[in-house]
């Protein structure tokens, strides 16, 4: 029979494909979380690309399920304010530096402007993951009423003593120098008698320009180079005790992250941690080629500490920690938790580690004819 097909087989065919449609409904998608956070850097800071680095992979493991936009600092709240502005609510987040929260808890500190007993900023996140540290800033958070959840990550290594316009070679010449720093170093470098002034990294290299700064210490190659530090100093010191091990924190509103189904706030969790991993080795990289171009292209002079500031930095700290500890028992309690977790990691670390410098002089150093 030719023409269409019989009525009983096109109602059929008809019935079968609403039987189908019957049995897979649609469903509906719920709408994208989507989170506001601020960084406390400025935007062509490295360390904001690094909360945007944070940002996108949680974005891509949540398959936009949720999403964090990054703002740079000062686009809600000042830089030195953004743990308030994301306990209260004003921003679902943030990324910045525990230092930066001082003058909340001296103790908080410690998570970075500190001796670190030795630690390099890998084992003072071991120490936090592991030794005690994140039950402790659980608790500080606790005692001072902000409604936070804490992450701490990225492994920031030793920081420079700072720029100056020329070089600094005895611990005496702090003596008057008007000099900028953060946390627990502000007491270091007051004690070494510097008049401190403890700024945001985006009003620094305008401070030292105007001359309101003799020398300041920021954190690396590649944010200095971005920051403009070669346009007003061409002398950094490197190495110091002031900032030998340092991370990153990544900041949530706990109510707002508390209200996230489970499955994302796993991957925020697994996101601290690869970002962690991603972040080390993006600046070991773009550190080191920062390094090389401040020295080639800018005319920066880099120059080691001299042991002499190094030991005073040492017997100042061991005066700071007393004084701290006897007036505030958080921060003793920190203190004696990372003593203890160092006592052991750094004797591991020392006993076991290979002298690198000796391969690089073996391939890298000139030979002597």
């Amino acid at each position: 029979m030719t023409g269409n097909a019989p009525p009983r087989r096109r109602f059929i065919a008809t019935a079968g494909a609403g039987a189908t449609t019957l049995g897979f409904p649609m469903v509906a998608r719920a709408q994208p979380v989507t989170l506001r956070f601020q960084s406390t850097w400025p935007q062509k800071d490295i360390f904001h690309e690094f909360a945007n680095d944070f940002a996108q992979k949680v974005n891509e493991m949540s398959g936009g399920r949720l999403r964090i936009e990054v703002l740079p600092a000062g686009a809600v709240v000042k830089a030195f304010d953004l743990l308030d502005g994301v306990a209260k609510g004003v921003l679902d987040g943030g990324h910045g530096l525990l230092a930066y929260w001082y003058s909340k808890n001296s103790a908080l500190a410690l998570w970075g402007t500190g001796p670190a007993f030795g630690m390099d900023a890998n084992m003072l996140l071991a120490w936090h993951r592991y030794g005690g540290g994140k039950e402790l800033l659980e608790q500080i958070y606790s005692d001072l009423n902000l409604g936070v959840v804490s992450f701490v990550y990225g492994p920031m290594p030793t920081q420079p003593l700072g720029w100056f316009k020329r070089p600094v070679t005895r611990p005496e010449q702090f003596k008057g120098m008007r000099f900028r720093t953060v946390g627990l170093s502000i007491d270091l470098f007051t004690r070494m008698g510097a008049l401190v002034n403890a700024l945001p990294g985006a009003e620094v290299v305008p401070a030292m320009d105007r001359g309101l700064l003799d020398g300041a210490e920021f954190s690396n190659a590649s944010s200095d180079r971005l920051l403009g530090f070669p346009d007003v100093a061409k002398v950094c010191m490197l190495q110091s005790f002031h900032q030998p091990a340092e991370a990153f924190e990544i900041l949530f509103n706990r109510r707002r992250f508390e209200s996230l189904p489970a499955d994302l706030r796993a991957i925020v969790r697994h996101a601290v941690d690869a970002s962690s991993a991603d972040m080390s080795w993006k600046a070991i990289d773009r550190f080191s080629r920062d390094h090389l171009d401040l020295q080639q292209k800018q005319g920066v002079k880099f120059h080691r500490t001299p042991e002499t500031i190094l030991r005073s930095q040492l017997k100042l700290w061991d005066e700071i920690a007393e004084a701290k500890a006897a007036e505030n028992p958080m921060f003793r309690n920190v203190y004696e938790s990372q003593r203890v977790f160092a006592a052991r990691t750094t004797r591991w670390q020392g006993e076991t580690q290979v002298d690198f410098r000796l391969a690089y002089d073996h391939y890298f150093a000139p030979r002597k004819n």
